[in-house]
């Protein structure tokens, strides 16, 4: 490093090339925090995300009002037929309920009743169930928060992959250009020459070619930033012709922001985490679902009929009042003698659900932790490639404007000045690649590490 320092002048070269990107385009210039702002609030997946967490939200609220006592008001008025018969039978839910009316011969005299209830039940207890469904509604929060901040870190991500790569691609198109336009003066000189006699007219035709080549290269440079730069739009809203990125004027390649290692608070192992520990309060809801319950009940009810106790049909109008009050409290155990089963069956299965569930975050914990380690190996590697390439800038520089002046003076042929060309435009196409692929490594490490967003923070400034 401190090598390098005593070669300021090469990296000046280089960060020119890089500068003169921004003149490329009069467009809004957007930093990378600010693109993964929009991103934020424009993106429909993250804005589904964010929903999903108030309708977790919503769905606590829900539990809490579930454990409160019901207490049901009913008010029936009915006209019709009374007759029955001695014995029992299931309702199912849709036969009306017929009271006394048993007798040697059906009567189609109509009688009228009226009955009203107010009943009220409770779980008295429940062994822990309440509190295992509020658990796990709010596990259920925690984890819908942990899925919404996973999304918005990936995308985070993407879009500083996307920013870089269109940094990339727009110092790519500035090294394109001056390519372009060092074949146009290397084609003026030509014509000069060839017009004085000095040079043949084959040297001017082999010019306008490399010169042709030289813009096609520019052009597709652009058709590529034209590309990243539709993706970028669908990710943050941001109109492609609006978008532009900041480039990074004080930033150095050795000044790479410093990767602090947080892999327990990287928003991707959260989220696994969280959806293990939502199955864990999903096995105590199970467990608690199957214990016995104690219901405490109570109603009363009054009643009234046309009929008599005496089975003398009266008014129609008699049977609108009230006649007979009664209430009742009783205390229910209820126990579902096949709940043991159910239980285990439910819990086989969440058991599984655990399982898989710990191989996922296992299974991120290395992915995560290969991708830091083969970040760490290429930043090394460009670190030290980038400790070269100002000094194969530099000389490229050199021997391209050496060689310029020596066929000037008739001394070299085209074809030694073409390669000197090209020489130089691959020590700037090598810069930029090294340059890009040192932010790229250290931008996966950083996603990897948990610092994602820090190292956002850090860019542009």
């Amino acid at each position: 490093m401190a090598s390098f320092s005593k070669r300021r002048y090469t990296v000046a070269i280089a960060i020119c090339l890089m500068l003169q990107a921004a003149s490329l385009y009069a467009q809004e210039r957007y930093t990378l925090a600010q693109l993964v702002d929009s991103s934020k609030h424009y993106l429909p997946l993250l804005k589904q995300k964010r929903a999903q967490v108030q309708a977790a939200q919503a769905n606590l609220s829900d539990v809490k009002s579930t454990l409160l006592p019901q207490v049901k008001f009913s008010e029936q008025l009915n006209i019709g037929t009374d007759n029955s018969l001695s014995g029992s039978f299931f309702t199912f839910g849709i036969t009306p309920s017929t009271s006394a009316g048993v007798r040697a011969a059906n009567t189609m005299e109509a009688a009228t009743g009226n009955v009203g209830v107010l009943y009220g039940e409770y779980e008295l207890a429940n062994f822990g169930l309440n509190g295992a469904k509020i658990d796990y509604a709010k596990a259920n929060i925690d984890l819908q928060q942990a899925d919404a901040q996973k999304e918005e870190y990936i995308n985070a991500l993407n879009v500083a992959k996307l920013y870089f790569t269109l940094l990339k691609y727009e110092y790519q198109a500035s090294a394109d250009r001056q390519n372009t336009e060092r074949y146009s003066s290397i084609f003026n000189v030509i014509q000069a020459l060839t017009k004085s006699g000095i040079n043949p007219g084959a040297d001017s035709s082999l010019a306008k070619a490399e010169m042709s080549k030289a813009r096609i290269s520019y052009n597709q440079t652009i058709g590529k930033i034209t590309q990243v730069k539709q993706q970028l739009a669908y990710l943050t809203g941001v109109a492609i012709n609006k978008l532009s990125a900041d480039t990074l004027r004080n930033m150095q390649w050795e000044n790479l922001p410093v990767v602090v290692s947080d892999t327990a608070q990287n928003p991707v192992i959260s989220y696994y985490a969280k959806r293990k520990d939502a199955l864990l309060y999903n096995e105590q809801l199970i467990k608690k679902s199957y214990l016995p319950k104690v219901m405490l009940a109570s109603g009363i009810w009054a009643r009234g009929s046309s009929i008599q106790y005496n089975d003398q049909y009266k008014a129609l109008s008699e049977g609108l009042g009230y006649q007979r009050f009664n209430y009742a409290v009783g205390l229910a155990f209820t126990y579902n003698l096949f709940n043991g089963l159910y239980r285990k069956n439910k819990l086989a299965v969440n058991r599984f659900q655990m399982q898989a569930s710990n191989y996922d975050l296992q299974q991120q914990q290395l992915l995560l932790q290969t991708v830091a380690s083969q970040a760490d190996s290429r930043i090394q590697v460009i670190t030290d490639n980038l400790k070269e390439l100002p000094v194969q800038l530099t000389s490229a520089k050199a021997v391209f404007n050496q060689k310029t002046a020596q066929y000037k003076a008739g001394i070299i042929s085209l074809i030694d000045l073409t390669n000197a060309s090209f020489v130089l435009y691959r020590s700037q196409t090598d810069y930029i690649e090294a340059i890009s692929d040192w932010y790229l490594a250290g931008l996966d490490k950083a996603a990897a590490n948990g610092s994602l967003l820090s190292f956002i923070q850090t860019i542009n400034r």
